[in-house]
């Protein structure tokens, strides 16, 4: 696997319950529906979900990567999930992949390796990350190491 110079790479904290309405609808949303995160990611660039917890308030501690997908096109739009709830969203493209818990990965990325406090960054809920942080994730969470992660043609 070899990343495109021209993605970028971020993580977004979100539970692993809406990861998976997320992967299922083929979209990304983040931070309570805000768009302004979602304005600083382009088409071509990757997205890791990180899952502290099951469920977003009540759920068991779970501390993994959750998916992995890449950015579709460059429109942000707004879903009605409710009368009082209209979040932003863009579309991605998820890869089929497995869950891969954080400790087994704590002392081999730049952004946690050797700091006790390695979940400051996640409380942020997105931040990007540098390519071979995404390429180590990436390559452990992904079933077939044969998948491509360059960007296609159409995405």
């Amino acid at each position: 696997m070899k990343p495109n110079q021209d993605s970028r790479y971020w993580i977004g904290v979100v539970s692993a319950s809406h990861v998976n309405v997320a992967v299922e609808g083929g979209f990304a949303q983040l931070c309570h529906g805000k768009s302004a995160l979602l304005r600083q990611m382009s088409a071509g660039d990757w997205l890791i979900y990180y899952s502290p917890r099951t469920d977003i308030s009540i759920g068991q501690p779970l501390q993994a990567f959750t998916a992995i997908g890449q950015i579709t096109d460059d429109r942000i739009y707004q879903y009605k999930m409710s009368e009082s709830f209209v979040p932003f969203r863009r579309d991605l493209r998820y890869l089929p992949c497995r869950e891969v818990k954080i400790v087994t990965l704590l002392d081999q990325l730049t952004f946690t390796r050797g700091n006790r406090n390695w979940g400051f960054p996640f409380r942020k809920g997105h931040f990007e990350i540098g390519a071979d942080d995404f390429m180590m994730i990436a390559s452990s969470m992904l079933e077939d190491e044969t998948q491509s992660l360059t960007v296609t043609t159409g995405y």
